[in-house]
Order: structure tokens, then C-alpha cells, then sequence
């Protein structure tokens, strides 16, 4: 089980009617203390010179790090928000998937932060990024 505090069922975690559905983004695989997700590389998620938005590799890192924070609370006590999210964008993709891996840094009562690597489909590594969640008790 690891650090999951909940179940984890892939195909549980689209997301509904949200932007994971619109961007495709597909929850992949996880570990004890790691999940993965991908999203493709096409004209929903190019920039105007045809490579990956910067934003849109937020976007999965953000979507990936939330859902593995909301795995690891107990949700009847608690919910999770984002407080900081950053990005270093290393290689521009043009075409594919790209997939990436959440790790937790630390998993504190009250905040959460991980790191989130990005990878295109030969391997090589795309983005960094951090994020921070808030644990946020329900009133």
C-alpha cells in the first residue's frame, strides 16, 4: 500500500467531464510511492510554433500531484488545493505522448510537495516540476 491512503483504481481518476477529458490525460501506472500519467502531444496541447505548451505540462503535472495528494489523505477529514506549482521546461516535443511520475518530497499533516518529472517517449526528460498542496481539513 505505501503511502496511499485510499484505493488506487486508474481508471477511477479521469476526472469526469473536466480538462483530464479534454486534454486526454490517462492516469497510467503507480508504486508504493509513485503514480504516472500521460497526455498527448497534439493540437490541443501545441503552442503556436507546434511544440508542447509549457502550460499544458503544468497542467499534467498539476492534475498528476493533486490526485496523488488526494490519495494520500483521508477524505472524509480532509481535501487538498494547490498553493505552488512550478516548472522548468528542459526539451520541446512536438508529437507523441508525454508521461510523467509524481514523487512525493514530503508528506506533512498540512501540506504535501511533490516532485513531478515529465519524459517524451524516447525517455528523455522534458520538465521538471514542483508542486505544493495544501491539506485542508473539512469544516
Amino acid at each position: 500500500m505505501g503511502i496511499w491512503k485510499q484505493e488506487v483504481e486508474l481508471d477511477q481518476l479521469h476526472g469526469g467531464q473536466s480538462i483530464n477529458t479534454l486534454l486526454d490525460i490517462r492516469f497510467e501506472d503507480f508504486g508504493d510511492d509513485w503514480i504516472s500519467a500521460s497526455m498527448p502531444v497534439d493540437h490541443r496541447t501545441h503552442q503556436p510554433y507546434g511544440i508542447l505548451h509549457g502550460g499544458a505540462s503544468v497542467v499534467l503535472a498539476e492534475t498528476l500531484g493533486s490526485t496523488a495528494s488526494y490519495l494520500c489523505i483521508d477524505k472524509d477529514k480532509f481535501y487538498c488545493v494547490g498553493l505552488e506549482v512550478n516548472a522548468n521546461h528542459l526539451k520541446a516535443v512536438r508529437a507523441g505522448r508525454v508521461t510523467a511520475v509524481a514523487r512525493p518530497v514530503h508528506l506533512g499533516r498540512t501540506t504535501h510537495v511533490w516532485d513531478i518529472r515529465l519524459h517524451n517517449e524516447e525517455g528523455e526528460a522534458t520538465c521538471i516540476s514542483r508542486l505544493t498542496m495544501a491539506v485542508v481539513p473539512i469544516k
